[in-house]
């Protein structure tokens, strides 16, 4: 019997054409492949399991056990550690190893290692902050693994490698063997160096714009004090001058009507006083400026031989200043004769250059920094070796790297490689959008055009009325939310573990699989404490070894990163695409992105001030992203109140699930002629809510077109040359931008350059003026339109109400000091409130099923306006129990609450 079912599989294999997964060559190409994979890409070992399998389906390969794959993976990743250590290790000479393994010795008298004192960033802006700032970075640059070449080493693995020895203790370091020690105090050396840089040039930046600030502050107190004093002069002034306009008063008598009214002392007097207290236009209080002398000498010899810029042709007279400081730095009285005076602008000309000719070293140098700020901001300045201030043009695709992508770049954004043929496409639709909202104007009774006084044509937009919600959705509403079963919030998380297993998207920091019991409720508690803002405290339970604040505490440190936390929730927002509900809400096609906002009462350099949103503190915003499904597929935490426009493309461009939204709705904020044209670009539709769009201009490529009613509004005609003739760094700017060597927020920036854009920045603002007006037509024309996007972003708003009543804790504030634990935090929040979403969705579609099965008639429209925001039957203070009931853990449902008596099921089509 055996026999014949040996030979029946045989037989079968060999009419389907599979074969064995231990056959040769496949499985040396297999392993090859995986070894490929596992070097360049960074996938955690379940994806390589997934994609593992789907090469083998695809190749007609047999499938293996499950432990005999995971064994194979593992080895494979395993042996690609190993050569990264042993690649890593050897880079350094003698005495660089020696300064490394010294990093992670304690001294005598000292409570830290070296390592941990210089992975800790500053939290000040000021001058001492900024000199500790420096010294750190000369400190890692005296190891000298800067120099070393570790281009044999695929960015993913560096990177891996490094956040090990950025998380793990000191101790944890010392005990591993020593190639992999060697090679992870190589690794973090490495990016620590771009890390201090890039935390050295925060707190210039913060410093420098508080000195201003300070400066300006005190020239509005002394004016104020001054100003009874400049009143009186003035008017003593005013009387005088009244006698030179009086046109009775006989030119020889204007002297002797003058010394009647005033005498020639008080006269002096009051030209000396308003002189003295008078202010230019121009001046922007720089005499209390050049009294902050002091405080910048502090610190500019350190900055000055420490930091060496780089500039782009836009940056080189700042330049120039600058080495020009950096040539007189020790000089007690330097000939200023030689200094570059292109920089010095207006307002700083007079405090520069005297009457004489000679030049104020103190001006000048308030003058540089003020400029180099503004370089650095707008990326004409920068640093090769940081991060977040290097040059992002170098990250775009140049050279023989684009002309290799060119082609894959068109197709995978559908753009055709020659301008004409593109431009030709938005002509016709540009003509269609202007003749049918031209035809529909005058039935429109929202919209109108007005002519004001000097005949110029604005269009004027009624705002929405509010829709009466049918008594039929109301009744459902008021029926579904009472048959949601009550539940404590562990119990909602660990009952969808059971449904989903998102837990297990956290791994170890060491990429080993945990070997302890009950992970998944220390993983729920430390989700609890991030996203509830409670800490770690209110859930420690001595008794119970999966809550013990060791436990806790070892868990949140190795294995709550962004990674696992951008993994966990990828699993969430998926599971959430299958749910017959959720469908009915929207395919993942539109999506929302608004800022949430936080007070952040610790010091830190990761915050900014804004009256509205902070009071008299600074704070952070948590920008995310919202699908039409109600999940958020992707965040991020920016200081203060940055502009909206910079970040709103990094969320469809980042975001790791399987939502693939091509229309991105958002408030004014986040509109700008260069976002829509970046949008366009990468096949991206823009709809922003526009607060006036009736004052918005309107453009026309064709300036003899007659567009009937509105040919009077569409005055201006995009630069269509302009595009054309940039038309291949305008594909090259959206190749890099798909292909992610260069990220959205730093590309915005630098084409967000102010009064004097860049030649492509002109170029895709000219494209941007044409999809912009495309979409003021379709939000013109279409009631239907406007009032979608408002929907949308009210379920963005209401998304933000179920994030404050989940971050109840410490009054909503965020404590964390530095960007990665702020990120990680409210990535924890993103999470939470994503896991209390599904689990409101999967029940409302089973009470939807009772209540069909019951005989109720239930209408799309009315099941299209439900929402999964409910948490009034979430309890979320003070009770944690994670344990569940032996039925939920293997997934299943908990009984919905019973129907009260005497409340009958009624079909909606007697309503």
């Amino acid at each position: 019997m055996a026999t014949t079912h040996w030979v029946h599989a045989q037989t079968i294999k060999e009419h389907y054409g599979y074969r064995d997964f231990s056959d040769q060559p496949e499985h040396w190409r297999l392993v090859r492949w995986l070894y490929q994979r596992a070097w360049i890409g960074g996938e955690s070992p379940s994806m390589m399991f997934d994609l593992t399998t789907a090469r083998l389906v695809e190749q007609k390969i047999l499938l293996p056990g499950v432990t005999v794959l995971s064994r194979l993976i593992s080895g494979v990743r395993e042996r690609v550690a190993n050569r990264t250590w042993n690649v890593l290790s050897k880079l350094p000479f003698p005495e660089q190893i020696e300064k490394l393994e010294a990093l992670i010795a304690v001294g005598e008298q000292a409570r830290l290692t070296p390592l941990e004192q210089l992975r800790k960033s500053p939290t000040r802006s000021s001058g001492p902050a900024l000199i500790n700032a420096l010294h750190r970075l000369v400190a890692i640059r005296e190891l000298g693994i800067g120099q070393l070449d570790v281009g044999k080493i695929p960015p993913i693995r560096f990177k891996a490698l490094s956040k090990t020895a950025f998380t793990l203790r000191a101790q944890a370091i010392a005990r591993m063997p020593a190639a992999r020690r060697i090679a992870t105090l190589v690794a973090w050396a490495y990016v620590m160096e771009a890390v201090a840089i890039d935390d050295a040039l925060d707190v210039l930046d913060l410093l420098v714009k508080d000195i201003f600030a300070k400066s300006e502050l005190d020239g509005k107190k002394t004016r104020l004090r001054t100003l009874k004093d400049l009143d009186a002069a003035a008017l003593q002034l005013s009387s005088a001058c009244q006698v030179l306009v009086n046109s009775d008063c006989d030119d020889t008598q204007v002297r002797e009507r003058v010394w009647q009214r005033l005498t020639p002392e008080q006269l002096t007097s009051a030209i000396a006083k308003v002189e003295e207290l008078a202010r230019p236009p121009e001046d922007r209080y720089h005499q209390e400026l050049l009294q902050q002398w002091r405080a910048v000498r502090r610190f500019l010899p350190k900055l000055l031989s420490i930091l060496d810029f780089q500039g782009n042709l836009a940056g080189q007279k700042t330049l120039a200043a600058w080495k020009f400081l950096q040539s007189i730095e020790g000089h007690r009285k330097p000939k200023m004769d030689a200094a570059p005076l292109k920089i010095v602008n207006k307002s700083w000309a007079s405090w520069v250059v005297s009457s004489d000719g000679s030049i104020d070293r103190r001006a000048y140098t308030f003058c540089v920094l003020e400029q180099l700020l503004e370089g650095l901001r707008r990326r004409d300045l920068f640093v090769s070796k940081g991060e977040r201030w290097s040059n992002p043009r170098a990250k775009l695709l140049q050279g023989q790297a684009w002309e290799s992508a060119r082609a894959s770049v068109c197709r995978t954004l559908n753009l055709n490689p020659q301008p004409l043929p593109e431009i030709s496409t938005l002509q016709q639709q540009l003509d269609r959008a202007y003749s049918r909202t031209a035809q529909n104007l005058p039935q429109n009774s929202l919209v109108r055009i007005e002519v004001d006084k000097k005949g110029k044509e604005s269009l004027t937009i009624r705002n929405l009325d509010k829709l009466d919600e049918p008594k039929s959705y109301l009744k459902l509403k008021e029926k579904i939310e009472a048959l949601l079963p009550q539940v404590d919030l562990p119990e909602v998380l660990l009952e969808i573990q059971a449904k989903t297993g998102f837990m297990d998207e956290f791994t170890h920091l060491a990429e080993s699989q945990a070997r302890v019991r009950d992970l998944s409720i220390s993983i729920c508690a430390v989700l609890i404490a991030g996203g509830c803002n409670i800490g770690l405290s209110p859930l420690v339970r001595q008794g119970i070894p999966a809550l013990t604040r060791g436990r806790l505490a070892w868990i949140e440190r190795n294995y709550f990163r962004p990674e696992t936390l951008i993994r966990a929730n990828a699993r969430l927002v998926d599971a959430q695409t299958e749910i017959p509900l959720a469908q009915s809400w929207g395919g993942g096609e539109v999506a929302s992105a608004d800022g949430l906002r936080f007070v952040v009462p610790v010091r830190t350099l990761n915050a900014g001030a804004n009256r509205k949103y902070f009071g008299q503190g600074r704070g952070i915003t948590y920008y995310n992203y919202t699908s039409d499904q109600f999940t958020g597929f992707h965040g991020l935490v920016v200081p203060g109140t940055l502009r909206d426009s910079l970040a709103v493309l990094v969320g469809l461009l980042e975001q790791q699930t399987s939502l693939r939204p091509r229309e991105l709705m958002t408030d004014t904020s986040g509109y700008s002629d260069v976002v829509f044209g970046l949008f366009w670009l990468l096949g991206y539709q823009f709809s922003p809510r526009l607060a006036d769009a009736g004052a918005a201009r309107f453009w026309r490529l064709d300036s003899q077109a007659d567009y009937g009613i509105l040919d009077k509004l569409a005055r201006q005609t995009v630069k269509v040359e302009l595009i054309e003739h940039n038309w291949d760094d305008l594909l090259r700017v959206a190749g890099s931008l798909k292909l992610g060597t260069v990220s959205a927020t730093e590309i915005v920036r630098v084409l967000h350059r102010g009064k004097k854009p860049s030649t492509i920045a002109r170029a895709i603002g000219e494209l941007g003026r044409i999809t912009k007006t495309l979409y003021l037509l379709n939000y013109v024309d279409d009631e239907a339109y406007r009032r979608r996007i408002l929907t949308q972003l009210n379920r963005g708003e209401s998304r933000h109400s179920l994030a404050r009543a989940v971050f109840h804790g410490r009054r909503g504030e965020v404590r964390q000091r530095y960007r990665e634990g702020q990120e990680e935090q409210l990535g924890t929040l993103g999470l939470v409130v994503n896991a209390l979403v599904l689990w409101n969705t999967y029940y409302m579609d089973a009470a939807l099923s009772q209540l069909r099965s019951s005989g109720w008639e239930i209408a799309d429209e009315d099941k299209a306006r439900l929402s999964p925001l409910p948490h009034s039957h979430f309890n979320m203070l003070g009770r944690y129990q994670f344990s569940l009931p032996e039925e939920l853990k293997d997934g299943g449902m908990r009984p919905l609450r019973e129907v009260e008596p005497g409340d009958e099921l009624v079909d909606l089509e007697l309503w």
